[in-house]
C-alpha cells in the first residue's frame, strides 16, 4: 500500500473508511477460499471478476455492507475499534476480526460456531448433520435452517478453522489461531457477547466460549480494562466477572 494510501485511510471517517475495508474483504475472502492465488489486496492486482457469478457477488458485497457499513448504532464502536485492528494486523492475522463482527451482526453465524465448538470438543469432529440437528432443536425445523446452517458450514470451511475429512460430510477442526495482542482478546470477548445476546457472564467461560473454537488465547481481567465498553467486577471470592455497556448503559438489544 503507497504512504499516500496509508495516510489517506488514517485520515478517513469510520464509515468511509469501512466503505473501503469492504474491498479489501473482497480480497481476503479470495484468498482463503483460492490459497496460493494472488489477486485483489492480497496480490497487489484487481480481481478478474469476468469469472464469478455477479449474483453471487452482489449478495456477498451486500452481507460485509451489513456486516462492516449499515451496523446497528450500537454496535459501532465495536465495527470501530475492529477497522483499528484491521489496519495495524497483517492480512493472515485478520480472522478474528472478521469472525467477531460476523457474530456480533449476524447471531446465527455465532450460533453455528458454539453447535460446532461444542461437538468439536466432545468428540473431536462433527458431521453438517450432528450441526444441523442440534441448530435445528435449537431454532426449530425450518428448511430455511438447514440451508444457512450448510451454508456457514462451508464458510468455516473456506475461512480454513473446519478442515473435511476423508469421509463425506464430516469435519475436523483445523489448527488454532494464537490471539496474542490482549486488546484485540478483550475485543473478541466483547463480539462474543454481543452474538450470544448475553449482558454479563463469567470471564472465564465467555474466553473458552465454543464459538470462539478457532482460537486460542489467555486473558485476566486487567488485560480488559482498557475496553471501556465492557465492565468489570469480581462475584464470590475468585470470580471475574464481565458485562457489557454502551454509554453507560445496558443493550440488551444487541443482537437484533
Amino acid at each position: 500500500m503507497s504512504t499516500h494510501c496509508a495516510g489517506w485511510l488514517q485520515s478517513a471517517s469510520a464509515t468511509g473508511l469501512a466503505r473501503v475495508h469492504i474491498w479489501a474483504c473482497v480480497g481476503w475472502f479470495h484468498a482463503r477460499r483460492n490459497p496460493g492465488r494472488t489477486g485483489g489486496f492480497v496480490g497487489g492486482q484487481p480481481l478478474d471478476w469476468s469469472k464469478a457469478k455477479s449474483t453471487n457477488r452482489s449478495k456477498a458485497i451486500s452481507i460485509l455492507l451489513k456486516i462492516w457499513v449499515s451496523v446497528p448504532e450500537n454496535l459501532e464502536p465495536l465495527r470501530n475499534e475492529g477497522l483499528e485492528h484491521l489496519l495495524k494486523l497483517p492480512i493472515n492475522e485478520h480472522l478474528p476480526v472478521h469472525w467477531g463482527m460476523t457474530m456480533a451482526v449476524y447471531p446465527f453465524f455465532g450460533v453455528v460456531a458454539e453447535t460446532v465448538g461444542r461437538l468439536l470438543r466432545l468428540q473431536g469432529s462433527c458431521t453438517a448433520a450432528q450441526a444441523q440437528r442440534r441448530i435445528k432443536e435449537h431454532l426449530g425445523e425450518r428448511e430455511t435452517v438447514s440451508r444457512a446452517a450448510r451454508r456457514v458450514l462451508r464458510c468455516f470451511v473456506d475461512w480454513g478453522v473446519l478442515e473435511d475429512t476423508g469421509e463425506k460430510g464430516v469435519y475436523q477442526a483445523a489448527p488454532v489461531q494464537l490471539v496474542e495482542d490482549k486488546q484485540l482478546a478483550a475485543w473478541l470477548i466483547e463480539a462474543a457477547m454481543v452474538a450470544s445476546g448475553s449482558d454479563s457472564g463469567a470471564l472465564k467461560a465467555i474466553a473458552q466460549s465454543p464459538a470462539l473454537f478457532p482460537f486460542a488465547f489467555a486473558v485476566n481481567i486487567t488485560d480488559l480494562a482498557s475496553n471501556d465498553r465492557l465492565e468489570l467486577f469480581r462475584q464470590g471470592l475468585d470470580e471475574d466477572m464481565i458485562m457489557l455497556q454502551w454509554n453507560g448503559q445496558l443493550d440488551l438489544g444487541a443482537t437484533a
